[in-house]
């Protein structure tokens, strides 16, 4: 998991770079490329080391797709439906954890654990399709012609306007990812052990917070295309405060289980925007820079959420834990009030 971390960290910001210098489609093909062929790789792997090199490449692929994915849409859909678009990208990616999470256990009795990897060459099949489908967006090729002159991760601090919003974005979304990791990794250890729920039920419950998430992203996504871009973060990031003090509050099986969608709805739901911010925030030529590089800080950063969870609740009490978590959600409603302007129905430049 550390390599894969790693290599997304990294891949996210060098195939941002490339993706900004010579296009969306072309640089998502690559991302999937490599993050497909390193899968496969896994397959025959023979120790610890080796593996470890290809899940870390393959980590490259996975954390350069994403952003790029989020600013190919930007660039493609109108400004009336851009925060629709960029939640569904994100739906996306739940869909396919869940669906891994499905197939795995049905799969792996027959074909192993290496023909499990093996399965993961099955997105470079589509990464040619890709290049036959799908145009590069005609504001990309637009701004070819007037490249700037700076080399592309300059732009994001280039003025001081600019770097009060790139802190700002920062800490979204570095709280975002903070949060989600946390999360996800004691809930079910919290279910089990605190409340004496079955793993089994642990796990049901954990799910029903996952789908909560998802519900999550397609309502931000709506909302933000009507009411805007800030008042959309507001709400969420109030309610994730709200909603993960009251979760630690809950005591019933029945209680845990409606309170874990709705908090899953809040904490997660702000995954459906952060595409759609960003790519309004910074023009074309650092776009998909921007996406990968603050997207990636962030997960850079999350992967220490679980840590500071353990710590805080071995060393004071879950309940002290989940309270640090719902101050990180203020600190976020602070940044978006003071950091982050409205974009809501820009035009991309």
């Amino acid at each position: 998991m550390t390599g894969t971390l790693f290599g997304a960290v990294a891949g996210g910001i060098g195939f941002g770079l490339l993706s900004d210098r010579f296009g969306r489609v072309r640089v998502l093909t690559w991302t999937i490329l490599v993050f497909g062929i390193a899968t496969g790789l896994c397959a025959f792997s023979t120790g610890y080391w080796d593996l470890l090199a290809y899940r870390t490449i393959a980590g490259l692929g996975f954390g350069g797709e994403f952003g790029i994915g989020l600013a190919l849409v930007a660039e493609t859909w109108p400004a009336s439906l851009r925060a629709r678009a960029s939640s569904y990208v994100a739906l996306g990616g739940q869909a396919g954890s869940l669906a891994a999470a499905v197939l795995t256990p049905a799969l792996l009795p027959h074909i192993g654990w290496r023909g499990m990897f093996l399965v993961g060459v099955i997105p470079v099949t589509m990464s040619f399709a890709l290049r036959r489908i799908l145009p590069e967006p005609t504001i990309f090729l637009e701004s070819r012609s007037h490249a700037h002159a700076a080399a592309p991760v300059w732009l994001l601090i280039k003025d001081g306007a600019t770097i009060r919003k790139s802190i700002g974005v920062t800490i979204l979304c570095s709280v975002q990812q903070i949060g989600y990791y946390g999360l996800m990794t004691w809930l079910p250890y919290y279910l089990s052990v605190r409340h004496g729920l079955s793993i089994a039920r642990s796990a049901a419950w954990t799910s029903v917070t996952v789908m909560g998430m998802s519900f999550g992203i397609w309502t931000f996504g709506q909302l933000a295309d009507r009411i805007g871009r800030r008042p959309s973060f507001f709400l969420f990031q109030a309610m994730a405060a709200v909603m993960v003090i009251a979760y630690s509050r809950l005591e019933q099986p029945w209680e845990l289980l409606v309170g874990g969608a709705v908090m899953g709805i809040f904490v997660n739901g702000m995954l459906g925007g952060y595409g759609t911010l960003i790519s309004e925030l910074y023009p074309t030529e650092v776009r998909a820079t921007a996406q990968n590089v603050f997207f990636n800080i962030g997960r850079a950063l999350g992967g220490f959420g679980p840590l500071l969870i353990g710590y805080f609740a071995a060393r004071y009490s879950f309940t002290t834990a989940i309270a640090l978590l719902a101050s990180l959600y203020v600190i976020d409603l602070i940044a978006t009030a003071t950091l982050i302007p409205e974009s809501k129905g820009i035009q991309l430049s």
